[in-house]
């Protein structure tokens, strides 16, 4: 049987050529919409940058852009559309806050299921976020790692999410919950170890939601 390989050759690389045109064409959308404030096909920047969330990296990479580019695209869109809806949500909302967060010298135990139980002894923000969240009614997780996250859901099934995480997890993290309404804020100083979080901008999306 005859196997045309010079013409699946050229359909193979029309079809590279078409996906980086569509990657850097979402990428030049999103690079604006972020720039100016003002979302522009939202979705197809999104299917496209998630679909395609290595090899736009890789451009970035190859025109001397910055890689996080791509996150701060695919965090600041999923942010301006869920926003409606997520201030909206009167029941069930939560914060996911990361466990590298917490003081160097916490003693909080850490639950199987909902992760590390806060004593609000004052040490690091969290104990900050919980009077917030206490106020705007907010259930706040601590997780230990993205496995937590499916235990707490299939528990406490939540209505609306609002995520704190470094650029390497929260877009992918925001893609994954997006079945529900979701908001995310990065660390402002990010690591495995003593992070830190913009607890003001954490807050004024719990007030938000006090309508």
């Amino acid at each position: 049987m005859y196997i045309p390989y010079e013409f699946l050759g050229k359909i193979f690389i029309y079809l590279v050529l078409f996906a980086l045109a569509g990657t850097g064409i979402a990428l030049l959308i999103g690079a604006y919409s972020f720039k100016k404030r003002r979302i522009i096909f939202p979705g197809f920047v999104l299917f496209t940058l998630y679909l395609f969330y290595s090899p736009s990296k890789l451009l970035c990479r190859f025109f001397k852009i910055r890689e996080n580019l791509v996150d701060d695209i695919l965090i600041d869109l999923r942010n301006a559309i869920m926003l409606d809806r997520f201030v909206h949500t009167k029941e069930n909302r939560v914060v996911f806050l990361p466990q590298c967060m917490r003081h160097p010298e916490c003693r909080a135990r850490c639950d199987p299921i909902h992760g590390y139980e806060c004593k609000r002894c004052g040490k690091c923000d969290i104990s900050k976020i919980y009077e917030a969240a206490d106020m705007y009614n907010f259930k706040v997780f601590i997780i230990p790692g993205s496995s937590f996250v499916k235990k707490i859901f299939k528990e406490y099934r939540p209505q609306s999410c609002l995520g704190v995480a470094c650029y390497n997890e929260l877009a992918e993290d925001m893609q994954e919950v997006s079945f529900i309404p979701v908001q995310g804020v990065l660390l402002l100083r990010d690591g495995c170890f003593n992070t830190k979080a913009d607890v003001e901008e954490i807050i004024r999306k719990m007030e938000m939601c006090d309508v």
